[in-house]
């Protein structure tokens, strides 16, 4: 038996648990994020546990978001979670608030007639000329997010997708056409990262990830954009403001 799964005298601190999560979590803290951890065969053998005692306590380190696990690949450090406040705020005012470097690189860009089912979500005519640019959002150089951009040419004329490249949108619309964004509505929920999307997010297909739906407007009410984005969902936490409601007779509670 080892040192580690020994019982604990009565009374005595910390458990076989509380002392080996200390031992793998001065592991993570020596490895930085996207490093491999040992195999659990060779690990257990290395802090003289079990296999099945070393995999609880993984486990645990998994779901706090310490670790992540890649199906075929092994057990990774997690990066540091960027906390995504649900706001109007551009992804490059969200990454410099947190002291980050935002960058973008266009995957596709094109300009067509928003057809049917666009022109109904911008609220313009279906010939309506949309750009449309994919692009692949970084933070100090590391993949974050993909997002597909749609901007009707009505709410920004002349808007090339080279004008977008390490720029933000919104920074654009304001100071090019004097129309910030002043609202807007947004949706998220949990997704797989489909091959295409693992690809240019440096993830594995299937990993977890947040798919964003998001359409803005402009001080006259028309529709700035509708937004798809994918994040990482291993680099994002959703933080969301919640207040209660006002009485309806404005008493206090």
């Amino acid at each position: 038996m080892s040192t580690l799964d020994a019982p604990a005298p009565a009374g005595s601190a910390p458990t076989t648990q509380a002392r080996l999560r200390a031992s793998l979590e001065r592991l993570v803290a020596e490895r930085g994020p996207g490093d491999l951890l040992p195999a659990e065969r060779v690990l257990a053998g290395e802090l003289g546990v079990a296999r099945m005692t070393l995999r609880r306590a993984l486990d645990a380190l998994v779901a706090d978001g310490l670790l992540v696990r890649r199906a075929g690949s092994g057990t990774f450090v997690a990066g540091t979670k960027v906390n995504q406040r649900l706001a109007a705020t551009s992804f490059s005012a969200d990454m410099r608030a947190r002291g980050l470097r935002p960058d973008s690189r266009t995957v596709h860009a094109r300009t067509a007639p928003a057809g049917a089912m666009l022109a109904a979500v911008l609220d313009v005519p279906p010939e309506t000329p949309v750009l449309h640019v994919r692009r692949l959002r970084l933070a100090d150089d590391v993949p974050m997010a993909l997002e597909d951009l749609h901007v009707p040419a009505t709410v920004a004329p002349g808007l090339r997708a080279e004008d977008l490249d390490g720029a933000s949108y919104y920074d654009l619309l304001a100071a090019r056409h004097g129309t910030p964004v002043v609202s807007g509505t947004q949706t998220v929920e949990p997704a797989l990262a489909a091959d295409d999307e693992a690809a240019l997010l440096d993830v594995t297909a299937g990993d977890p990830v947040f798919r964003f739906e998001r359409t803005t407007r402009v001080a006259d009410g028309r529709v700035a954009e509708f937004v798809r984005s994918t994040y990482r969902g291993d680099r994002y936490r959703i933080v969301v403001d919640i207040f209660p409601p006002a009485p309806a007779d404005g008493s206090s509670v």
